[in-house]
């Protein structure tokens, strides 16, 4: 990878975590824990791998994206607001009741969501629906969603799995967010969905394993993804529970709470030192 496109996504992760800090700080409620998990591999999409425009957020030849995992919208409204969809101020308002950044992306009224989403297991189905429309109408964009592990204990994603492999969407990229604990604990304790490389590879994924948390890695995992043949990817993404933040790295109690004003500070100044040291 180039230096420079390094550096910036290196840059474009620290403020994606800001922005998640700021966001369920404000708002004092949220899904912090995940979304800073998931902020490398934003920042490679936004900024590299999906063709968008945040200034034409509709474009009806650009990538789709599908956060399945709905909770995860800080993180997506940090990637959103740091490539420009609308400014980064705005994640001040997360879910304030006169804001549009409400607590799971609404397509309506956010600036580059492209479907809204909630309920787990649904969004890999709309994801798929997208591919297979794009197919179908000859078009050219790709299509991403991110999903948590623990969401795979929802059988709609099985559904959805097995119908891509039969359809063939090539241009489908399910990114699995493999951080081994959801809201009641470790996965493998609430309902183990392991081994999952096997399990997609069942259902006639292309699977690719990689560390969610590095560039390198997860620039290599979209390349190969793009060269897959007739087969949809999916990207299991070993990645860190609340990455970046000390005090919340691998720490199953910060998956759905937000920082108080010390634990606010301490995050803050955390990722300010990072944000320099990358320069």
């Amino acid at each position: 990878m180039d230096a420079n496109v390094k550096k910036q996504l290196m840059l474009d992760a620290v403020r994606i975590r800001k922005g998640v800090i700021i966001g369920t700080f404000n708002a004092k409620s949220g899904h912090p824990g995940g979304s800073l998990g998931i902020a490398d591999i934003l920042a490679y999409l936004y900024r590299v791998e999906m063709r968008v425009d945040p200034a034409d957020p509709k474009a009806a030849d650009r990538d789709r994206f599908v956060l399945s995992k709905g909770h995860a919208a800080p993180a997506l409204y940090a990637a959103l607001a740091n490539r420009g969809f609308f400014p980064f101020d705005d994640l001040q308002t997360l879910r304030h009741s006169d804001s549009y950044l409400q607590g799971h992306p609404n397509m309506n009224y956010v600036p580059g969501v492209d479907m809204s989403t909630g309920s787990l297991g649904q969004g890999v189905s709309a994801a798929v629906g997208m591919a297979l429309a794009a197919k179908r109408q000859g078009h050219a964009f790709r299509v991403y969603t991110i999903l948590g592990d623990g969401e795979l204990g929802e059988g709609q994603v099985w559904e959805a799995a097995m119908f891509a492999s039969a359809k063939g969407l090539s241009d489908l990229c399910v990114i699995v967010d493999n951080n081994d604990l959801q809201i009641d604990g470790t996965v493998t304790e609430v309902n183990s969905p392991y081994p999952i490389p096997e399990k997609f590879a069942a259902f006639g994924f292309n699977v690719i394993e990689i560390d969610g948390n590095d560039l390198d890695q997860i620039a290599d995992a979209f390349a190969q993804a793009r060269l897959c043949g007739d087969k949809p990817t999916a990207i299991i993404a070993k990645t860190v529970k609340g990455k970046g933040v000390s005090y919340r790295e691998n720490q199953v109690g910060w998956h759905g709470k937000a920082p108080n004003a010390d634990e606010y500070a301490i995050a803050m100044a955390e990722l300010d030192a990072q944000e320099q040291e990358v320069g």
